[in-house]
């Protein structure tokens, strides 16, 4: 199953100390077939997601190459540097009353893809972030029936959301 060699992550930032998860697959291959990223995590970053401040204590985790052009606030939350200009996120505190929080991914989503586009496998939890992935596509649906195409004035919120989720919304 595996192609690459194991590797242990230990992580500790913020919000994780001394995490530890293993690396199973090589970086951006071997997903599930029902899971087909639109964008990789680096891109995602680059184009400007979650206001600048998802990811800014994590970069020891993740490969540089992800940081070189991620538009990161310095300080605060900044709607500027997303795509859209705006935000378009709720708060982490939302994402746990709802329960979309699991405890190896404190920060959410898009933690689980960055980990699991790295090569973690976490069975179960997998399954259940791509369902949720998947479901959220009915934004882009709701996109494509209400704008006409390439019209980037058009639902910018449900936009700016889709590129959190790895969905490339500016083509739609």
């Amino acid at each position: 199953m595996a192609t690459t060699s194991r590797k242990i992550v230990i992580v500790n930032d913020r919000m994780q100390t001394d995490y530890r998860y293993e690396i199973v697959e090589p970086e951006g291959r071997n997903f599930d077939p029902a899971f087909k990223p639109q964008l990789t995590p680096g891109q995602m970053l680059e184009l400007g997601v979650f206001c600048g401040k998802y990811m800014n204590d994590t970069q020891a985790e993740f490969p540089a190459s992800w940081f070189v052009r991620a538009r990161l606030a310095p300080g605060r939350r900044d709607p500027g540097l997303n795509y859209f200009g705006l935000d378009a996120s709720q708060p982490l505190s939302e994402w746990r009353r709802k329960g979309w929080i699991h405890d190896d991914d404190p920060r959410g989503w898009f933690q689980w893809y960055c980990r699991y586009f790295r090569g973690r496998r976490m069975l179960g939890e997998d399954q259940r972030q791509i369902r949720r992935w998947k479901a959220f596509a009915r934004h882009a649906a709701q996109v494509r029936l209400n704008c006409e195409p390439g019209d980037p004035f058009c639902r910018p919120r449900q936009r700016q959301a889709l590129l959190h989720w790895a969905y490339d919304s500016r083509a739609i």
